[in-house]
């Protein structure tokens, strides 16, 4: 069966992540899925960024958690991946709201606007010092969207046990991904996670702990694998019954995909 592929952090290999600009290209290049991970502002709003100070992707000591939108929305996101682009002549004219932050509430009106179902694979980040608002808020906009039911093409995922049942007391029916990195975590989570949960371990698991991953398959869990770059991962996600790949590199690995499955035909069902 062929896998979903499911951009991570949009196009996150060749522009920078969590930027409109990487979404729409991963949309672009034929993704069924774009996964995000997402923080609380001071004044409440869910952004797109993954760590929890902004050294990283925007130049400054500042955490997500402590700032405001607005003042977010003046750094820029985009300059660290590629630091020589006004060096550039022949370069296109960038558009700044496509390198600026961005808010889940534009990602996921980008993906409803959309002209065909495009999933949404959105992780909440923990610790963080506002708890379950996070989860609280999240749920909201979903609500606002009218996907908060089973057929909404929306998932949670998180490394939290806790945020994850959180999801679940506030809308029953959005899927869940639970997220491990460590072989020794699944024993212990086995026991408590819903039965209808997906299991989201990291690729790293897949190659070296695969009687880990077999115990996973054997209680009949889809998994969601991350993250997947190289062609030999990917086909160890294929041997492994794998039903969505993560990847920086959605574009290589649709093209991967497409040489064992078939071309655009197969590809567009894939993302349906």
């Amino acid at each position: 069966m062929r896998p979903q592929v499911v951009a991570h952090r949009g196009a996150s290999h060749e522009l920078a992540e969590h930027t409109l600009a990487a979404y729409l290209t991963a949309l672009d290049s034929g993704a069924g899925g774009l996964e995000c991970d997402v923080r609380l502002t001071a004044d409440g709003h869910l952004v797109c960024v993954h760590d929890r100070d902004l050294r990283r992707t925007a130049a400054t000591k500042g955490l997500v958690s402590t700032m405001d939108l607005a003042e977010l929305s003046e750094l820029d996101f985009a300059s660290w991946k590629n630091p020589w682009a006004d060096l550039d002549d022949e370069a296109p004219d960038i558009d700044e709201t496509h390198h600026s932050v961005l808010t889940l509430r534009k990602l996921l009106e980008t993906v409803a606007d959309y002209d065909r179902r495009v999933e949404l694979a959105i992780e909440t980040k923990h610790p963080t010092r506002f708890g379950g608002l996070v989860e609280k808020r999240l749920v909201e906009m979903l609500r606002d969207f009218g996907w908060h039911h089973a057929d909404a093409p929306v998932r949670v995922m998180s490394f939290s046990f806790t945020a994850l049942q959180r999801v679940e007391r506030l809308a029953p029916e959005v899927r869940l991904v639970q997220l491990i990195d460590k072989p020794t975590y699944w024993p212990m989570v086995r026991r408590v996670i819903g039965k209808d949960w997906v299991v989201g371990p990291g690729i790293g698991m897949l190659r070296d702990h695969p009687r880990v991953i077999e115990s996973i398959a054997r209680t009949g869990r889809d998994l969601h694998v991350w993250t997947v770059n190289k062609e030999r991962d990917l086909d160890l996600c294929l041997e492994a019954g794998v039903k969505a790949v993560i990847s920086d590199r959605p574009r290589l690995m649709i093209d991967l995909l497409d040489k064992r499955f078939g071309g655009e035909d197969t590809r567009e069902a894939a993302a349906q």
